[in-house]
């Protein structure tokens, strides 16, 4: 197999072509569209469809296919009724560090936007997680996280009113939780347990990021202990598949 002398760490080998040369017509169409996508840079116009169609020599569905994959990979984004080169993706570090730090560290302005903070008697599943009695009271807070104003993923989070009694009147729903958690009730987190699929998001989860149901999303389940090991939140957080990536750094052990 030959490599090229300039492949990217991370590319795909001999740009995804099979050993045996052929490649679709909308891969070979993509290709150019990439290359196309790094002279533009972000925040370039991208042509319409039809120019593409032209200047390729293929069909206007081919040129569709190949804007698809690039905006589910997200390269591209809509806006308005054009094609836009879209930013880098953010990277989120799988740590105890929350979203606000995550997102602040890459030179954007994190937000949430409140859906809703409802109290309620726990069910039995979310109660065995959290560490209290099936029926006790429990929070619900669901939020759209923002970057920029740009919705990229919806947050659920579940914790007992003992634990945070006092959460529908003292706490900001813009902010951070670890934050209100840490500064106003002395609560630091110890560990917690991360699970991550990629699932599609449900017409509802879809409407309230502004994203097609298409889109995949990478979905993160957390459940975070405080550091007498006691169990203290769960929360299941969607996260656009075309925005973000997730980051660890892996250390030796034993």
């Amino acid at each position: 197999m030959d490599y090229l002398n300039d492949q990217a760490p991370g590319a795909p080998i001999r740009s995804g072509i099979p050993e045996h040369g052929r490649i679709p017509k909308y891969y070979a169409v993509k290709a150019h569209i990439s290359l196309l996508v790094d002279e533009l840079g972000e925040g370039g116009l991208l042509p319409t469809e039809r120019e593409l169609a032209l200047r390729y020599e293929v069909s206007r569905e081919t040129v569709r296919q190949a804007l698809r994959e690039l905006l589910l990979e997200g390269r591209l984004r809509r806006q308005g009724r054009g094609t836009v080169v879209a930013g880098p993706k953010l990277e989120q570090p799988l740590s105890l560090a929350s979203y606000t730090e995550g997102v602040r560290r890459q030179g954007r302005q994190p937000g949430r936007h409140l859906i809703g903070l409802d109290r309620f008697p726990c069910p039995e599943a979310i109660a065995a997680e959290i560490g209290v009695p099936r029926g006790e009271p429990v929070w619900h807070l669901e939020r759209v996280l923002l970057a920029d104003d740009e919705r990229v993923g919806l947050e659920s989070t579940y914790v007992s009113v003992a634990r945070a009694p006092e959460l529908d009147t003292g706490f900001d729903p813009d902010s951070s939780f670890y934050a209100y958690l840490h500064d106003r009730l002395g609560v630091s987190f110890g560990d917690a347990d991360e699970r991550i699929e990629t699932v599609l998001a449900t017409p509802r989860e879809a409407l309230l990021i502004g994203t097609p149901p298409a889109l995949p999303m990478l979905l993160l389940h957390r459940l975070s202990r405080d550091t007498e090991g006691r169990p203290l939140e769960r929360v299941r957080t969607l996260f656009r598949g075309d925005r973000f990536s997730f980051t660890a750094h892996l250390g030796r052990r034993g």
